[in-house]
């Protein structure tokens, strides 16, 4: 290759890299519905396959009957969950009245045991000042969801419409031999429909596990913490217990002694341990993905990604390490 060729190789790639990096750093907002949008496909996938190639349905009409297929077994639970959950929060079992005896029952015992009063003024104006930032919060993430949602969406169609196009267009960019390509598409395939199917079965069963407990141990407002409990899945490391773990200190402070040991053992073997028999399950199933790679890939993807972080963190750490490997086979093994 001439100095000349060489200079409009590299030059060529320098600009590609430099908008590439303005592009995505000015549209990042968007990043989110596009990442679901992918997960969403790797999931429907086989049906348009099925759909288009075996049944010979035009493109465009099984891109309309997929979308609603997922409009109706994703968003649509989605959404019955958060009419389900408003409606509960109206009645007696998770209004407010219930946290509100919680908070009262534990002022009275801290005054009672130590002489303290948790309702002064200085504590009101201070968690004031977090309830306030907390709604903001809320509200800024309903409104990032529902942006997200249509980006989603708008680029599920683009992508079903014409995808076996883009899968041969990116698999030829790819830089590695035909073998490595098939390992890199298959372990990105596998990875996000393991973690995409996984997790999300993983907070229902643990929010069902706890329900129960929250309920056999007569706690107020048991479903609410049950949602709560659901969604504390996806935290690293700490997971659940950011939710029963103030709640067995609860039933302490009431005097519950018994029924807070109880719910403490029950939370400690049972409920921890459904983690790791639901993930042994989905590993003979779907993916055996290491607990390291799955706890870190969640934390880095979190900070990334937001929300669908929990699916591509561990995939970015997997795809790390299958490119050293790949790097290894390719290079080093072969010197030796």
């Amino acid at each position: 290759m001439s100095t000349k060729e060489k200079y409009w190789k590299y030059s060529l790639v320098t600009l590609i890299l430099g908008l590439g990096a303005l592009i995505v750093g000015e549209l990042w907002a968007f990043v989110s519905g596009l990442l679901g949008a992918f997960t969403i496909f790797v999931l429907v996938r086989g049906q348009m396959i099925t759909l288009t190639e075996r049944w010979h349905w035009p493109r465009v009409l099984a891109t309309v009957v997929v979308l609603i297929e997922v409009a109706v077994m994703i968003l649509g639970p989605l959404t019955l969950i958060g009419w389900m959950t408003v409606e509960r929060v109206q009645h007696i079992n998770m209004d407010i009245s219930g946290l509100q005896q919680m908070v009262d029952d534990i002022d009275r015992q801290i005054k009672r045991r130590f002489g303290y009063d948790l309702f002064t003024f200085d504590n009101l104006t201070m968690a004031t000042g977090y309830m306030s930032r907390g709604v903001q919060y809320v509200i800024g993430q309903v409104s990032s969801m529902a942006v997200t949602l249509v980006v989603l969406v708008f680029f599920l169609y683009f992508i079903l419409v014409d995808f076996r196009r883009i899968e041969r267009y990116v698999y030829e960019l790819l830089p590695f031999k035909e073998e490595h390509r098939l390992r890199v598409v298959n372990e990105i395939y596998r990875m996000v429909r393991s973690n995409a199917v996984g997790i999300p079965l993983l907070a229902i069963v643990q929010g069902l596990v706890a329900y129960a407990a929250y309920l056999f141990f007569d706690l107020p407002s048991a479903l609410l913490f049950a949602v709560l409990t659901c969604f504390a899945t996806i935290i690293p490391i700490i997971g659940t217990s950011i939710v029963w773990v103030p709640l067995v200190v609860y039933l302490l402070i009431l005097g519950r002694w018994v029924d807070a040991a109880g719910l403490a053992a029950y939370c400690s073997i049972i409920l921890i341990n459904i983690d790791n028999v639901v993930r042994f399950i989905l590993q003979k199933r779907l993916a055996d993905t290491h607990p390291l790679i799955t706890v870190f890939g969640v934390i880095l993807g979190l900070s990334l990604f937001g929300f669908w972080g929990i699916i591509f963190g561990p995939l970015l750490i997997s795809m790390f390490f299958l490119l050293v490997n790949i790097f290894k086979e390719e290079y080093l093994d072969e010197e030796e």
